[in-house]
């Protein structure tokens, strides 16, 4: 069904309480009310369950997203240690082998020759699941030698011997892969089955290459969610349609090796220069004061964002309450990574790990993000841990940080470009929907992806389960 073509949505729950018909005319909603009629609509009946703006994943890496849909867990909790990994790595197959979510609590961080121990009969490329590291063994890593591309400084050597170990390079890594761009079909539809009409592509280094290929996908109805795209600053004006627009500029600080002070403040006024704010990554305490000087020298900036605000100390809350920012945050990480860093982290720290309710309280504006695919893509999932606040083994989590079902879904709900905004069922509203089985009361104890019954993308029915 294209969006010309009429939707007439009958009985549905709007607001708690409220039932309403909804009609939407060339991609928005066009009316709402009572006895609604339209005889050349398709008609859905709600049957009074509820009708939500769609959900907007706030921080997402659709291609990397769509690779690791096919690739190989090798990380925690499916693969705990090195027996499993080597079970991980006897996956059936010819040519490359790519393991995604390793972490060094499985083996520590293995060179190729131990990975040549575990599987020797194919090249393998592991990424770490931080997104900054890859490992490879001996035929991979002998691939990647003789790719005819520059060996960069990312690639490691101890004692002029290479370790099958690369950092920060997945650029380098795509040239030396001869890598294309993936379809994203198989994303866009997972998502589209678990509510998901909007998406905020953070990957750092996306340029008008990666825009004509999400402005491609989206044309061919690949990916049925509107994008926001985020990147560098040689991200230009997009032409992709209402669907595709431009994002903030990202700006991925790494603790160990900062950037230069002045250039980084100049990049981000050339940002603004280009009407477009900054999203800084800040997953350390040292992250975080980096950024908060850059964005105290520079002065509040309305599209300026914390990206991820895994640590936040009260001693810092103060400047990001001050200087007005959103912090995006990944509920699920709670539940997928809570064990680890219940083990990994110091008692005194855990109080500022991955906050919510606090946050909120204290008047930082949040939205909610996956960073998949280093977590889970699916939004209720992340919606249940943030009220919930268990690890996967059912361990406890800062549970005052938890969040009411309400409060969890408006994380999703928010503007992709003003999160000071909640978008709502409303007259002219772009008709992005999420149609639930049953009215809120109902769905609130539950936050599944199974509550989903149709999703709704610019006024086209992009998933219906009936």
């Amino acid at each position: 069904m294209s969006a010309d073509c009429p939707l007439l949505i009958r009985n549905a729950e709007i607001a708690t309480g409220k039932v309403s018909d909804v009609l939407v005319e060339g991609g928005k909603i066009a009316a709402l009310g009572q006895g609604l009629v339209h005889q050349a609509a398709r008609v859905i009946d709600a049957g009074g369950a509820c009708l939500l703006p769609g959900l907007h994943d706030h921080h997402i890496h659709v291609a990397a997203s769509v690779v690791a849909l096919q690739s190989v867990t090798c990380g925690p909790p499916e693969v705990a240690d090195e027996a499993g990994l080597a079970a991980a790595l006897r996956a059936p197959g010819e040519g490359w082998l790519r393991g995604v979510g390793y972490h060094e609590s499985v083996c520590g961080l293995p060179d190729r020759h131990r990975l040549d121990d575990l599987a020797s009969h194919r090249p393998i490329r592991i990424q770490h699941r931080s997104g900054r590291m890859w490992l490879f063994n001996s035929a991979g890593l002998d691939l990647l030698l003789h790719s005819g591309v520059p060996l960069p400084p990312g690639l490691e050597q101890i004692g002029g011997q290479w370790t099958g170990r690369l950092f920060d390079e997945d650029r380098w890594l795509r040239d030396a892969l001869a890598g294309s761009p993936p379809a994203f079909d198989r994303l866009g539809d997972a998502l589209a089955r678990m509510g998901v009409t909007g998406l905020t592509e953070m990957s750092p280094a996306n340029a008008l290459p990666e825009a004509a290929h999400f402005a491609r996908e989206i044309a061919r109805s690949a990916l049925p969610q509107r994008v926001v795209l985020a990147g560098s600053l040689a991200l230009g004006e997009l032409e992709g349609g209402a669907q595709l627009a431009r994002g903030p500029f990202k700006l991925h600080l790494h603790e160990a090796r900062f950037p230069d002070w002045d250039q980084t403040l100049e990049a981000m006024r050339a940002a603004r220069v280009q009407g477009r704010g900054t999203a800084v990554h800040c997953v350390t305490e040292a992250e975080l004061v980096f950024a908060l000087g850059l964005f105290a020298e520079l002065g509040p900036f309305p599209l300026d964002r914390i990206e991820h605000g895994s640590v936040i100390p009260d001693a810092l809350l103060d400047q990001v309450v001050r200087l007005a920012l959103p912090v995006v945050v990944q509920p699920a990480f709670v539940l997928g990574r809570g064990d680890q860093y219940l083990a990994d982290i110091p008692t005194e720290d855990m109080p500022w790990l991955y906050r919510l309710a606090s946050l909120r309280d204290a008047g930082v504006v949040l939205a909610g993000g996956s960073d998949a695919p280093y977590g889970s893509i699916d939004p209720w999932s992340a919606m249940r841990s943030a009220v919930e606040r268990r690890t996967a083994s059912g361990a406890a989590f800062g549970p005052a940080e938890a969040l009411t079902p309400e409060s969890a879904l408006a994380l999703y709900l928010v503007d992709p470009v003003d999160l000071g905004r909640t978008r709502r069922i409303e007259l002219g509203a772009v008709a992005d929907l999420c149609l639930l089985h049953h009215p809120w009361q109902h769905a609130r104890n539950d936050l599944s992806a199974a509550l989903v019954r149709a999703t709704i993308c610019n006024g086209n029915v992009a998933f219906l389960n009936d």
